[in-house]
């Protein structure tokens, strides 16, 4: 009985220092976010902005952003929070999602524009060749584990 119990103990502390791993190493390995200055040049050069909004249907306590996202010719900013993770990728939509099964659905459609690698700030370059008026909207999406983050429509 005693070996089954230290057994049981050792593999729930191994399942937590693994989840712990997994949700402490983008955080710790992120790089510096862009400064201020540098999305602020963007914003005021925006042709559309959008919000990103704790609240959405595919989101939840561990899966959200909130703030501002400014989208220029050849650039995208976003200034606010987004929940860490690994592999988070932003998405041009031409339809707002905001589940899973809508970006699933929808995936083929859109055009990945990179990596976000900083959870409090980031800014990508637009792909070369895509107009950022073909589409409505941004999404943020985990790749490595198919979950869906967040969405922002833009105006």
């Amino acid at each position: 009985m005693k070996k089954v119990l230290l057994l049981l103990t050792h593999s729930v502390m191994l399942v937590m220092g693994f989840a712990l791993g997994i949700y402490a190493l983008p955080i710790l390995t992120q790089p510096d976010k862009p400064s201020m200055v540098e999305i602020g040049q963007v914003a005021t050069s925006a042709l559309f902005t959008g919000d990103f909004e704790r609240d959405l249907e595919g989101s939840d306590v561990l899966h959200y952003g909130s703030g501002t996202v400014y989208i220029s010719a050849d650039k995208i900013a976003f200034d606010g929070q987004i929940t860490p993770g690994p592999d988070y990728k932003l998405y041009l939509s031409p339809l707002f999602v905001e589940t899973k099964q809508a970006f699933l659905a929808n995936k083929d459609k859109m055009i990945k524009v990179g990596d976000v690698r900083t959870f409090n700030g980031f800014m990508l370059d637009m792909p070369e060749g895509i107009s950022p008026t073909d589409y409505q909207a941004v999404v943020i999406w985990c790749e490595s584990f198919n979950i869906f983050i967040t969405a922002a429509k833009y105006h």
